[in-house]
């Protein structure tokens, strides 16, 4: 059978309440896409009405070295004390690595990108991210402050379990936590249609069992789910594995070597995903000669050795 290994996989509870819980996430952050660009659009046009200063230009190309913003031309020292004076954590860390200083007069997502995980760089625009950037946003972006904080917390608390999870498997317990967490945060949303219906497929995957939409197997007669192909799930539980092995690979300096091996077995044991995963496999091998060949002969970890650059840090809640 083309997906009996994903029904192996699915045939573990543990994982499947992993899959359904990632599968929330995604869901979510499509709902709040356009939500995040809309506000941070509003966001940057308020501070440059009240301060038209911020529309001189950058003469001296500044940015930032590694996450750190020192030295800056005027404007962009007016630009970095706007951004803190909306922080709601601005003695945390402020990822401004992420940024592009001299843009910060004409794209507002280059100004979202100083409130969100480390790792956004490259991104451009609001649909290019991943639930943990939207909701760090949220969260540390007093622009938000009319949304109740402890729900996006809570959320991203969850959301980092979930991730960080060994086994990549939560038993039924903590799925319920998180169903309650997931349902209060999309309580304040009700007003935009994108999350509500975001939040429709949310209740759908929560209630349904995903070992009925392998082949052979009865479906739920009625359900929304009626007729998802397996490929469908095979889809999304691509995109959670991803945006893992990104986290993992991405950043030496933060990396749990241990829990990246583990994702590695996990891979190497499931022949589609091995096949699937093969240039990460890769990767994640040479990280790991790199990470053997930089212990001295006792075994430790030598000092100042840089490895890959990058990183996606994603923020914890305070």
């Amino acid at each position: 059978m083309v997906h009996e290994e994903l029904s192996a996989r699915l045939n573990n509870d543990g994982y499947k309440n992993w899959l359904k819980a990632g599968y929330c996430l995604l869901r979510l952050r499509d709902g709040l896409h356009s939500f995040t660009n809309t506000e941070m659009r509003s966001f940057h046009s308020n501070l440059v009405t009240r301060n038209p200063g911020l529309l001189r230009p950058c003469k001296s190309g500044c940015r930032p070295k590694g996450n750190q913003l020192y030295s800056v031309c005027v404007v962009c020292a007016e630009w970095r004390a706007e951004i803190l004076r909306h922080h709601t954590h601005p003695s945390g860390t402020v990822n401004w690595g992420n940024c592009r200083p001299p843009l910060w007069k004409q794209d507002h997502w280059e100004l979202a990108k100083a409130y969100m995980p480390r790792g956004q760089a490259g991104v451009k625009g609001a649909e290019l991210c991943d639930a943990s950037a939207l909701l760090n946003l949220i969260n540390y972006c007093s622009h938000f402050s009319y949304i109740d904080q402890c729900c996006v917390r809570e959320v991203i608390r969850y959301r980092n379990e979930l991730m960080h999870s060994c086994e990549m498997r939560v038993c039924d317990q903590w799925m319920m936590r998180y169903q309650t967490s997931i349902k209060q945060l999309l309580r304040q949303f009700t007003h935009l249609p994108e999350v509500v219906a975001a939040g429709q497929q949310i209740l759908e995957m929560l209630a349904v069992d995903l070992s009925v939409l392998v082949p052979g197997v009865d479906r739920v007669d009625g359900s929304w789910w009626e007729g998802v192909a397996p490929e469908s799930i095979s889809q999304w539980e691509t995109e959670l594995l991803k945006e893992r092995l990104h986290e993992l690979c991405s950043d030496p300096a933060r990396q749990d070597t241990k829990e990246l091996l583990r994702l590695r077995d996990f891979l190497l044991a499931n022949r589609d995903l091995s096949e699937q995963f093969s240039s990460e496999l890769q990767t994640i091998e040479i990280l790991e000669t790199q990470r053997k060949n930089r212990r001295d002969p006792e075994g430790r970890e030598k000092e100042g050795v840089v490895g890959v650059k990058g990183g996606n840090e994603e923020e914890r809640p305070d």
